[in-house]
């Protein structure tokens, strides 16, 4: 039988709600007109996207609107909007890659302006484990005893994996660590690492193909493997990060798309962001008797749980500056001593 362990707690899933539909003409929205909507999406939230925009259509603004969906690794999904790939929203795994986005001219560098700062869905850095958490893996430390293999993404493609180094990073700060102790615990975690695949959701498939023992990823990426029946545990360490997913449309977009962002920002979207692993910016819907589960296990009881924001990163532009740039990053210098992926 397959489960999801959090904690040691085995927690049943539920099932995401259906939207509501209004009166409406039939073959358009609202607007009276027909539009395409081309989302351009980081690489694991297809599942709970086809909910929403399922949804969405039923609603008088969503009917008549059909939608393409591109899924892929952030920074690549935001080079190819860069690049000319037709896109209207962009929903992805860290604001730099809209900030890219934007400093080509094509999204908004004001979107942070934007209700809940651009961001529609947040998760945090989790643990996945083999079923039984057969070695022990509860913590930071616990990745850097011997013997232990990691999966995580490339942090110089995948947006997944950039958060990953970070919250190792911040979790070694958070415990008294200098600034050196830290980078050096980064170092002996990627020696550690023997795969490091282009996006979290190709490194979640070399993980449930049997590979590691422990896979960095979203708390909400592990919510969606066990919804498609993969058998895994999850850990939630006791310090770990925030990561905020922004959800922006672009300078030329349809109402239609903005549309679909405000329906996503709903009460209603919020509660299906909720019931499919992902913590909703909109946490007053978590008080739903029907999201009590849920509410639990999005507790930050006890945990540290440390943003982007935080001094110890100044935001995504310093932070990268620091840890990603080609040349003289951290990561760089990391990734060449233990003979892993550099750009």
């Amino acid at each position: 039988m397959r489960r999801l362990l959090i904690l040691a707690l085995s927690i049943p899933l539920l099932a995401a709600c259906g939207g509501s539909a209004g009166a409406k003409k039939p073959g358009t929205n609202q607007t009276g007109k027909n539009e395409t909507v081309h989302l351009v999406v980081y690489s694991t939230p297809q599942a709970v996207m086809e909910k929403l925009i399922a949804q969405f259509r039923k609603t008088p603004t969503g009917s008549g609107v059909s939608f393409t969906q591109s899924y892929g690794s952030s920074g690549s999904q935001a080079r190819a909007v860069v690049a000319g790939q037709p896109a209207d929203v962009a929903f992805l795994s860290t604001g730099l890659d809209i900030d890219s986005i934007a400093d080509a001219g094509l999204a908004p560098k004001s979107w942070t302006d934007q209700p809940h700062g651009g961001i529609a869905a947040d998760s945090v850095v989790a643990f996945a484990v083999r079923p039984g958490n057969p070695k022990n893996i509860h913590s930071w430390a616990d990745l850097v005893k011997p013997g232990v293999e990691v999966v995580t993404p490339d942090p110089f493609s995948s947006g997944s994996a950039k958060w990953n180094a970070l919250a190792a990073y911040g979790a070694q700060r958070k415990l008294g660590k200098s600034d050196a102790a830290a980078q050096a615990y980064v170092k002996d975690l990627f020696g550690h690492v023997i795969s490091q695949d282009s996006s979290g959701s190709n490194a979640m498939s070399t993980f449930l193909s049997g590979r590691g023992d422990v896979l960095l990823t979203y708390e909400s990426e592990a919510y969606a493997a066990h919804e498609a029946g993969s058998d895994l545990d999850l850990v939630i360490p006791p310090q770990t990060m925030l990561i905020e997913l922004p959800m922006v449309a672009t300078n030329d977009a349809p109402d239609a798309a903005k549309a679909f962002i405000a329906y996503a920002h709903t009460p209603e979207s919020q509660k299906v962001f909720a019931e499919n692993g992902y913590r909703p910016v909109d946490e007053s819907v978590l008080q739903q008797p029907a999201l009590a589960t849920w509410r639990q296990r999005y507790s930050n009881e006890g945990k540290t749980v440390f943003p982007i924001s935080d001094p110890l990163f100044g935001g995504w532009t310093k932070a990268n500056r620091v840890w990603f740039a080609p040349d003289t990053g951290r990561m760089t210098a990391i990734e060449q001593a233990v003979g892993g992926p550099t750009s």
